[in-house]
């Protein structure tokens, strides 16, 4: 078993995970061999709340051209994590502006 720090390597940041968050639901970019269990463990370790379902993708890769040369960007997998009702992760809360 992986520690949480090399199964979870990074949350994804886009306007599509941001509008999943306000059905509870995160995204991360985990280890390619990590399991739903083990994701699960991983977040309710590192972020002290309950998961409801995790749901995993493999994100294929796309072609690239750099000057003449064709390559590929690179193959990984992604987690949506769905959280236990009325829990989110204050990581990624929208900060209120402070009214002075």
């Amino acid at each position: 078993m992986q520690s949480a720090y090399e199964v979870i390597i990074r949350p994804i940041v886009t306007e599509r995970s941001f509008d999943l968050m306000e059905q509870g639901k995160y995204t991360f970019e985990v280890a390619r061999k990590a399991p739903k269990e083990e994701i699960a463990a991983a977040i309710e370790k590192l972020f002290g709340v309950h998961v409801a379902k995790v749901n995993t993708m493999w994100v294929k890769p796309k072609n690239k051209r750099v000057r003449y040369q064709m390559g590929k960007t690179r193959t990984w997998k992604k987690a949506v994590v769905t959280l236990a009702a009325g829990e989110q992760i204050e990581v990624f809360a929208p900060q209120q502006a402070a009214e002075n």
